[in-house]
């Protein structure tokens, strides 16, 4: 029997249940895997609570991202092997201990990670390279304003922003979760409650403020960030886990600002080159040690509820992985 967490009615993530299911016949084209672990990604919380863009029909699984072994591969199924280390890519479905996918939805792991770390990879960074790369366009020598840069998406763009030569500032709402940042690359460190970080930004830019603000936060955070940007600065909105911010055109049109939605899995589908060459680039980074999710938490997948909620109450550091035993 397979088992897998399924949401059969919209809520909290106590709402879900773990359940048991045969495992189903391959059809042509298809590969099985066996899932070793699962990342958790805050639009999972969202999508079981009825709050995401992309809204399931009842019931679902959970889960954006995977990683595991191939253990049965189907007559039609090419470029994949029984046996390949792979991650797995999926709208949800993937808080399983195995899935049935097509070989378009498999990469091959970095040899540098193990399979938590493969299994939080593409999703954050990815959202942290389409920000940066694709939609900021961050060039060399400017300052980026990551906020919370304590979270997967937040920490990934530190990385990336580092390496990309740029003046990053990392806020987030502790110690613990800033010292990660500094030791992923970030020049400047600022804590939500010990100093507004408008007044930070201007200080430590010596009031130019921000080229670039990476904000998976929203809210207040996002109308406090029009008041601390450069002249072109672009805001990257990433996500809203701190609500649903306005924004003061008056603000954006004084500084000759940009607003920009960034979603990485959309642009993808529907211009697949961005998606090939951002994958191809995050993997080579892997293999050369450039880049590494920090999981902070490993649970195991009956332990599914209480990973959620490190996501919902802002404990986790990095990445949150289930693990199957």
């Amino acid at each position: 029997m397979v088992r897998a967490v399924v949401c059969r009615a919209l809520g909290a993530p106590e709402t879900l249940r773990l359940e048991e299911f045969p495992p189903r016949a391959l059809k042509p084209g298809e590969v099985r895997v066996s899932i070793r672990a699962a990342g958790l990604n805050f639009p999972d919380v969202l999508m079981a609570a009825g709050e995401y863009q992309l809204k399931p029909e009842l019931p679902f699984t959970p889960g954006m991202e995977a990683a595991g072994d191939v253990t049965e591969v189907a007559p039609e199924a090419s470029g994949v092997s029984v046996g390949d280390k792979v991650i797995v890519k999926m709208r949800h479905g993937a808080f399983a201990d195995e899935v049935v996918v097509t070989p378009a939805q498999l990469t091959p792991m970095p040899s540098t990670f193990d399979y938590a770390e493969a299994a939080t990879y593409l999703a954050g960074h990815g959202t942290a390279y389409h920000a940066l790369i694709d939609r900021g366009r961050i060039e060399p020598g400017e300052v980026l304003l990551v906020h919370g840069a304590g979270g997967g998406v937040g920490l990934a763009a530190v990385e990336i922003g580092k390496m990309l030569g740029a003046i990053v500032i990392a806020t987030a709402s502790s110690d613990e979760k800033l010292a990660i940042a500094k030791s992923r690359g970030a020049d400047h460190l600022i804590r939500y409650d010990r100093e507004p970080f408008r007044d930070a930004v201007k200080r430590i830019t010596d009031g130019r403020g921000a080229d670039v603000v990476f904000d998976p936060v929203g809210g207040q955070v996002f109308e406090d960030s029009m008041r601390c940007i450069a002249w072109g600065a672009r805001l990257l909105v990433i996500g809203f886990t701190g609500g649903i911010g306005s924004a003061r055109t008056n603000l954006l049109l004084i500084k000759g600002a940009s607003v920009i939605g960034v979603r990485a899995g959309e642009a993808v589908r529907k211009n697949p080159a961005l998606g090939e060459a951002r994958l191809k680039a995050l993997l080579q980074w892997a293999e050369q040690g450039k880049l590494r999710p920090n999981v902070s938490h490993r649970l195991p997948l009956q332990e599914f509820a209480k990973a959620m909620r490190l996501l919902i109450d802002r404990k986790a550091i990095g990445r949150v992985a289930l693990v199957m035993e």
